[in-house]
């Protein structure tokens, strides 16, 4: 296993997205390695509602996607990580991760396993989905649903 300097984790607020913030936190803190905790947003409903699959939690507006931030670094750091960021991005859960994870130059990216089974996420493909294709970094998918 390669040695992990940044690690990226997507939260939405749900318990599921929690324990993905879990798992990336043991494993910053096995490496001393930065953890950047990202959170999109949608700006208004209309926007929400442009997007066809529903695989996480709608997150509408800054504030609440910062609330979600905050909870999730207060796991992280009951977890045993350090070093910890967070970020909120407007946009869709996987334009806000791909952003993240480029500007941060990250080397892992853990994301949760909501949608990847479903039939949703089967045709219209899903966020775990999605960012293991486009992502340049080593992508964990961390079994959070079953």
């Amino acid at each position: 296993m390669s040695n992990y300097s940044t690690i990226v984790v997507g939260t939405d607020g749900s318990p599921s997205s929690l324990l993905a913030v879990e798992r990336a936190a043991r494993i910053a803190a096995a490496f001393d390695a930065k953890l950047v905790i990202g959170c999109a947003y949608y700006e208004s409903k209309e926007e929400a509602s442009k997007t066809l699959r529903q695989d996480s939690v709608t997150v509408l507006g800054n504030d609440p996607a910062q609330e979600n931030l905050d909870k999730a670094a207060e796991h992280a750091a009951n977890a045993g990580a350090t070093k910890v960021e967070t970020e909120v991005r407007p946009g869709t859960p996987v334009e806000a991760l791909m952003a993240i994870v480029n500007e941060h130059h990250a080397d892992l990216l853990v994301v949760g396993n909501r949608g990847i089974n479903s039939l949703t996420g089967r045709l219209l493909g899903s966020v775990p989905a999605d960012v293991a294709r486009q992502s340049d970094c080593d992508v964990m998918i961390v079994h959070t649903v079953k």
